[in-house]
C-alpha cells in the first residue's frame, strides 16, 4: 500500500516526456486515441506551448509518478463553439481501475466551470466500456453513433460522442 496520495495539478513541461510515454502506449496498443504514429518529444513540446488559458493540461501524479493526464481543447474552432470544449484523458494502464480517471475527469469538470465553460464533449470509442461509465458517472449523456468515422488496426471504429451541460456557465452564467 503507498503512503502517497494521488494528486492532480496543473501539468509543467517537466511533465512533457510522461505525458508522451502515457499517449504513444496508447497509440501502439490501444484505440482510446485514433492517431497512428507516436509523437516525439518536439512534437508534445509545441503541442502544450499552443494551449491557452482555456485549455488547461492537468497530470494526475501518484507516489512521485504522473500516473495519467487529461487537458480540455476547443471542440471545434469556430467562435460559435466557444464556450464548447472536449475533455480528453488518458491513465497509464498499470494505474488503472483505482479512481484516477475519475479524479482526472472531475478537475476537467471543475476547470470547465472556472472557465464559464456550458459545454462539454467527449469523443469516446464505442467498445470503452469503462470510459463511457465514467462519464456518465458524471452525468454526460449518450448523444448517438458515429458508425465507422475512425480508422486504425486494419478496422473500422464507431464513436461514441458524450455531452455535459453547465447549465450555471456560459456568457450569461
Amino acid at each position: 500500500m503507498s503512503a502517497s496520495e494521488p494528486t492532480v495539478r496543473p501539468s509543467t513541461r517537466a511533465d512533457l516526456s510522461r505525458i508522451n510515454s502515457i499517449y504513444n502506449e496508447e497509440i501502439r496498443t490501444g484505440v482510446a486515441t485514433w492517431d497512428h504514429h507516436p509523437w516525439s518529444f518536439e512534437e508534445r513540446k509545441r503541442w502544450f506551448e499552443r494551449q491557452d488559458p482555456l485549455e488547461p493540461v492537468l497530470v494526475l501524479e501518484f507516489d512521485g509518478v504522473i500516473a495519467g493526464f487529461g487537458y480540455l481543447s476547443w471542440y471545434r474552432e469556430m467562435i460559435g463553439y466557444q464556450y464548447t470544449r472536449e475533455d480528453t484523458l488518458y491513465v497509464d494502464p498499470i494505474y488503472q481501475h483505482r479512481g484516477f480517471g475519475f479524479m482526472l475527469l472531475q478537475a476537467l469538470i471543475i476547470q470547465a466551470r472556472s472557465r464559464r465553460i456550458r459545454a462539454l464533449i467527449a469523443q469516446i470509442e464505442v467498445n470503452n466500456e469503462a470510459s463511457i461509465a465514467l462519464h456518465e458517472k458524471f452525468g454526460f449523456v449518450r448523444l448517438g453513433i458515429e458508425r465507422e468515422v475512425g480508422f486504425k488496426f486494419g478496422r473500422w471504429l464507431d464513436a461514441q460522442p458524450m455531452e455535459l451541460l453547465l447549465p450555471d456557465s456560459g456568457p450569461e452564467g
